[in-house]
């Protein structure tokens, strides 16, 4: 017996152990992963198909908010882009043009562009462009000696069109239009020869909606004294 162990205990020792570490890996190859007894697989279930999430409509981008100008006193005009300035059509206005007369007509004329108003004090008068085409033109009532309508560039920066003077006595001023900080507006007049204004600029009401449907804040007002654009180059139509 002892030398059968002699002889063929190293052999019977490794066997034994690649017994064992069989026995162990195979063990390890059949446990389950949550551990426990083994047991046969049970029959597949049949599992109802999840409804799909709910998918939320994409959210559209914010449109942004354009910065509100500068308010600006009378005395703070600021400077203009001359390329703002260039006039590609005059409107053509036959006969002579008095105080309460106005003309509109946007026939012919870009349906969108920039908005530049200007203002001939000497000449009493306003026109408006749309992306260089005149499209409206009115008399107009200005600032008395006292309260004299400021010269400079203003952009607009409120709009209100049912609006009432909160210095002078309740005074209507409809589709009024925000120069300055210190009160002046474009806003609807009764337009008549020798009457003016506390220094805004008044127009025919009837023209004063006209304008005020088609500028938005931002827009450039230029008041001038005598000073016209060059229409050299401009059609009359």
């Amino acid at each position: 017996m002892a030398n059968f162990l002699k002889r063929f205990g190293p052999k019977l020792a490794i066997g034994g152990v690649v017994v064992i570490t069989g026995l162990v890996v195979a063990a390890s190859i059949d446990r389950p992963s949550f551990g426990g007894s083994i047991t046969a697989p049970a029959a597949p279930e049949t599992v109802a198909a999840a409804d799909p999430a709910p998918v939320s409509p994409p959210t559209p981008a914010a449109t942004p908010v354009p910065a509100k100008p500068v308010e600006r006193r009378s005395d703070q005009g600021m400077a203009v882009d001359p390329n703002a300035l260039r006039v590609k059509r005059v409107l053509k206005i036959d006969g002579p043009f008095r105080h309460g007369d106005f003309a509109w007509d946007e026939k012919g004329a870009p349906a969108t562009g920039p908005v530049v108003v200007t203002v001939d004090l000497r000449a009493q008068t306003l026109s408006v462009f749309r992306a260089g085409y005149e499209i409206g033109a009115a008399v107009i009532l200005y600032g008395a000696t006292d309260k004299p309508s400021p010269k400079g560039a203003f952009p607009i920066t409120q709009k209100i069109a049912d609006y009432y003077s909160r210095t002078y006595d309740n005074a209507p001023m409809p589709f009024a239009q925000r120069l300055t900080s210190d009160g002046v507006f474009i806003h609807g007049s009764d337009v008549q020869w020798g009457r003016a204004t506390h220094g805004c600029i008044g127009v025919p009401k009837a023209f004063a909606q006209k304008l005020f449907g088609v500028t938005k804040v931002g827009d450039v007002v230029v008041i001038t004294d005598g000073k016209m654009l060059d229409v050299s180059r401009a059609q009359v139509g």
